[in-house]
């Protein structure tokens, strides 16, 4: 089938306060890049947009660099649960998991409940799933989250935790709650999916919901498609993906309601940042915090969010 309309993708490995150092940027941008590179060419070869967003999330939740999947960060008890949720604009159907342990892709779970009649499940829930799917148990922990979580227990810690990167040495500073994946596609035949991510916030009660399972967090339309990260009570607060989604939904551009949204939660003192396509393929970005952790493919080129300091609120392309 000839293709109809120019895919375009979108990815974010979280928000944060700053990058140190050339190599640390660099690492992030290698992982970034490498992502987009070859979701991109699938969404070429004809790829739908949920397909592009579970393949790219998969790859993010596999880089123990971001906090989802393999490199979550540990709750109070030590433990590691996840959440993923997916959207297919084009179906606008949403699912997703919450609190998910022993996976080693939470978006996978989310992928599976697009076609069930019960499409968001909590721990308990998503566990029986994993089983029914016979999928392996898998140990996301690594040695970085666990010293973390132990330093923290000896009254040591030190706020590098649970920022979207992995590596303390890259962090300057970093409030807990960051770390986040997501990924918003538009595929050849011009829909729309979003897909995010996370292992939390780190260190949080049990039993704790993120953004990331919730329209808060992920939502599309045959219109626009968002993922955010950022604090995910914040996120939560202003509604922020579905917010965005429903203003271009009801006529505003893309750009408008990127500015608008953001605007409002900066006056709210919100600690946030998110990543949106619109079915006309254009890109935005936004941000509160100080860093976006965002790649992006606009048909022609790849570019990224890494060195983008500034005060505006909101990016365009």
């Amino acid at each position: 089938m000839k293709s109809q309309v120019q895919p375009k993708l979108i990815i974010h490995g979280g928000a944060g306060s700053s990058l140190q150092g050339k190599g640390g940027l660099e690492a992030v941008r290698r992982s970034l890049h490498t992502v987009i590179e070859q979701v991109y060419s699938l969404l070429l070869c004809g790829i739908t947009a949920s397909e592009a967003v579970v393949q790219g999330c998969q790859m993010l939740e596999d880089n123990p660099r971001f906090n989802a999947g393999t490199g979550s960060v540990l709750q109070s008890d030590g433990q590691i649960r996840m959440s993923a949720s997916l959207m297919d604009g084009a179906l606008g159907r949403f699912s997703g998991v919450i609190n998910v342990s022993r996976v080693k892709n939470p978006i996978d779970l989310a992928q599976f409940l697009q076609n069930s009649p019960d499409r968001v499940l909590s721990d308990f829930g998503s566990a029986e799933l994993a089983r029914e799917m016979q999928i392996p148990s898998y140990n996301a922990l690594t040695d970085l989250r666990l010293q973390e979580w132990i330093q923290e227990r000896q009254d040591n810690f030190k706020s590098t935790m649970a920022n979207v990167i992995a590596e303390p040495e890259l962090v300057e500073t970093s409030n807990a709650g960051r770390g986040t994946i997501g990924v918003v596609a538009l595929d050849t035949f011009g829909k729309l999916a979003a897909g995010t991510s996370t292992g939390g916030k780190g260190f949080e009660r049990i039993g704790r919901v993120s953004d990331s399972a919730m329209p808060a967090g992920n939502y599309a339309t045959k219109d626009a498609g968002v993922s955010c990260t950022g604090i995910g009570e914040d996120i939560i607060d202003e509604c922020l993906a579905a917010k965005i989604v429903v203003r271009v939904t009801d006529g505003m551009s893309l750009k408008d309601a990127m500015q608008r949204s953001f605007g409002e939660a900066y006056q709210n003192k919100r600690d946030l940042g998110a990543i949106a396509l619109d079915a006309s393929g254009a890109i935005a970005w936004g941000k509160t915090s100080e860093i976006l952790l965002a790649a992006y493919h606009n048909g022609e080129n790849i570019g990224d969010t890494l060195e983008w300091t500034g005060n505006e609120f909101i990016g365009y392309c």
